[in-house]
């Protein structure tokens, strides 16, 4: 479980996030939601400790993140940043291998979850190209299987972050990409993952952080969260919400 107290990050000594507490549970994924500028990124880095907080700390199951060492932190804790590049001719399963490297469970174990977290991001047919040659999402899709290698399959204790996983998908992808973080959280890991579509959150979402300015507008329920009055105050938008008529979910509808 990894758990945030209190954390504020300022840069060039302006705030960027600020008064923010939560708590990544087993077993859950965790959308964050906003504009842009809102902090979502920076709260990431928060805590995946790549930036410096001015106040507050980030726990990692009962330690400080910055007690766990870098190999530690990697068996328990996967990042999905924004863009993910690579400027070598490697193949697809060369660069999901790299998900591997912390761990010593052996070539062939190691080349089981390979395949696995492959097929979990509809990657499996790409093993063999060079993923110079791949499309953007195609790459999008093939870093996904390589932190879901990272902390196969996913278990109480192990915590995935993800920055916008389905900005450069088809709709198709968007949902394989959301299913396959789904399924990580359902054997029990613990998901973060900010996004831009409001029906995709409230779709596979447990629940919502909804950012505005740096600091936490609403945190809970896509249907505490996802209501009109929120959405117009922070995104400036007139929406209707209705339930889903199959899945109950909150379906979000511009005006």
């Amino acid at each position: 479980m990894m758990r945030a107290e209190n954390l504020s990050v300022h840069r060039e000594n302006t705030c960027v996030l600020a008064d923010t507490n939560l708590t990544l549970k087993p077993g859950e994924m965790l959308g964050v939601l906003g504009p842009n500028g809102a902090g979502k990124s920076t709260l990431l880095g928060a805590l995946c400790g790549e930036l410096k907080t001015n106040e507050g700390q980030v726990w990692l199951d009962d330690r400080p993140l910055v007690h766990w060492s870098g190999q530690q932190r990697a068996r328990r804790l996967a990042v999905l940043p924004q863009s993910s590049t690579l400027n070598f001719a490697f193949t697809v399963r060369e660069v999901v291998a790299m998900g591997r490297l912390p761990h010593d469970s052996g070539q062939q174990r190691d080349a089981e979850i390979i395949e696995a977290a492959l097929t979990a991001a509809d990657a499996l047919h790409l093993h063999d190209r060079s993923y110079l040659a791949l499309s953007g999402g195609e790459r999008q899709r093939v870093h996904l299987a390589r932190v879901l290698a990272q902390l196969w399959p996913g278990e109480g204790g192990q915590t995935l972050l993800l920055d916008e996983p389905t900005s450069m998908l088809d709709p198709l992808h968007q949902h394989t990409t959301l299913q396959a973080v789904r399924g990580f959280a359902d054997r029990g890991g613990a998901v973060m993952v900010i996004l831009h579509d409001l029906n995709l959150a409230a779709r596979y979402c447990d629940r919502l952080l909804l950012l505005e300015s740096g600091r936490p507008f609403a945190l809970g329920t896509p249907h505490e969260v996802l209501v009109p009055d929120a959405l117009r105050a922070v995104f400036g938008l007139e929406v209707l919400v209705q339930r889903h008529p199959e899945r109950g979910h909150p379906l979000i509808i511009t005006r």
